[in-house]
């Protein structure tokens, strides 16, 4: 018998490193329009394949093509492209502002914008989402007040959530958004458990769970499918794929799975994986997955497959771990000018009516941002009471807590 000599540890490594050329030969996309369109209620054994594949609709020369396409109207994607214009300004202000020490913390969507937007538009009043900390167009589509979010970024007085929560950590209720944690893939189970208790009500409402790639390393991602699987919830579980965790390419986290949408097969689950930088690619699919959940006929896996293309957040240098310029090379383009050429080869927009609704976009974005900050900033002007923190924590304040209150001073 030969010896078959040490073990060895294997640990993956990126294409490429920092000053290397930039490499995406690994990202295997169908052309726009192939990959079919199955029956809602098809069985998950018979899709297998769209666990492998990339649903696209828009082509290199922005037609919408295929069984996915034709789903919105030009009014509805024009809305949909000042969404996603309005969420790039108001990241580029917010951004702006953490630099100048109004905040303490930011984290951007560029590149990202039409995962969230779109997937708004094929929700209904009253259904949940589960959001990470990427998903500000969920809001910015779902109609939520800018002046809100700007204030919960500022921490000012008119802050919603009177300073309890990190910038950009936003909760309403009233539009479908739950809080967001600061620790990564609690949001998953939560997501299932809220769906299993709309069923066990009887409710027509459904939920929407979200994830990193890198996240999806944690326990809480396989404690959601095993849950979500066996109990038929009606939830869409939605891994975002933009390629980088905080400082670790996505290979860490998907190991020998092949694609990260692959990991619900195990579980007997639809598993889909969708060109995160079309719109209506985006859109197509959650109305599929959500109208699923909707006809309970279980949840459903979706990765969007998309490109991070500023830092993790504002404390964050992706230089450290990334070609400088990778993003230029990033196949699937930039969803704002995707869907741009899309509606100006429909005749519904121009070049000139483009850089006008950018100037009025960024224009009433920085009103907004005025009105906020002369409510307060981090660093300036009013903020919450220390009164608020002992606020809202029980139905009825306890005595031990009114102790507390009183020995502060508030």
């Amino acid at each position: 018998m030969s010896d078959p000599g040490r073990l060895s540890f294997h640990v993956p490594a990126p294409a490429v490193r920092p000053g290397g050329t930039p490499d995406f030969s690994e990202v295997k996309i169908a052309p726009a329009g192939e990959v079919r369109r199955p029956d809602v209620d098809v069985a998950a054994e018979d899709i297998r394949d769209l666990a492998y594949s990339i649903i696209r609709v828009l082509n290199r020369e922005g037609e919408a093509v295929g069984p996915w396409a034709n789903q919105l109207s030009a009014e509805a994607l024009l809305e949909g492209l000042r969404h996603m214009m309005t969420l790039r300004a108001f990241d580029a202000r917010m951004l702006m502002a953490q630099r100048q020490g109004k905040t303490s913390f930011y984290m951007q969507h560029m590149g990202e914008e039409a995962v969230s937007c779109a997937f708004q538009r094929a929700l209904s009043p009253g259904d949940m989402n589960f959001p990470t900390h990427r998903q500000a167009g969920l809001l910015i589509a779902g109609g939520y007040p800018m002046l809100k979010m700007m204030s919960q970024i500022y921490s000012n007085e008119l802050d919603p959530l009177k300073g309890r929560q990190l910038p950009i950590m936003y909760s309403s209720r009233e539009h479908g958004f739950f809080s967001i944690s600061g620790n990564l893939g609690t949001q998953f189970v939560q997501a299932v458990g809220w769906a299993m208790a709309s069923a066990i009500k009887r409710d027509t409402k459904i939920a929407a769970g979200w994830i990193g790639d890198g996240s999806t390393a944690e326990s809480d991602f396989h404690a959601a499918l095993v849950f979500a699987s066996t109990y038929k919830a009606p939830v869409v579980l939605n891994i975002v794929n933009n390629q980088w965790a905080i400082s670790t390419f996505q290979g860490i986290a998907r190991g020998g799975s092949g694609t990260f949408a692959a990991r619900g097969l195990g579980f007997g689950m639809p598993a889909l994986r969708v060109d995160g930088n079309d719109y209506l690619a985006v859109h197509a699919v959650a109305k599929w997955a959500v109208e699923r959940a909707r006809r309970n006929l279980g949840p459903t896996l979706i990765e969007y497959v998309t490109y991070r293309v500023g830092a993790h957040s504002t404390s964050d240098d992706p230089t450290a771990y990334r070609p400088k310029m990778e993003s230029d090379s990033w196949p699937l383009g930039d969803p704002v000018l995707r869907l741009k050429q899309h509606l100006i080869r429909l005749g519904a927009w121009s070049e000139e009516r483009h850089k006008q609704a950018e100037a009025e976009i960024l224009a009433s974005v920085i009103e907004t941002q005025k009105e906020a900050e002369a409510h307060g900033t981090l660093h300036s002007g009013p903020h919450p009471s220390a009164r608020d923190m002992f606020e809202g924590v029980y139905e009825a304040m306890p005595p031990h807590l009114r102790r507390q209150r009183q020995q502060a001073g508030v």
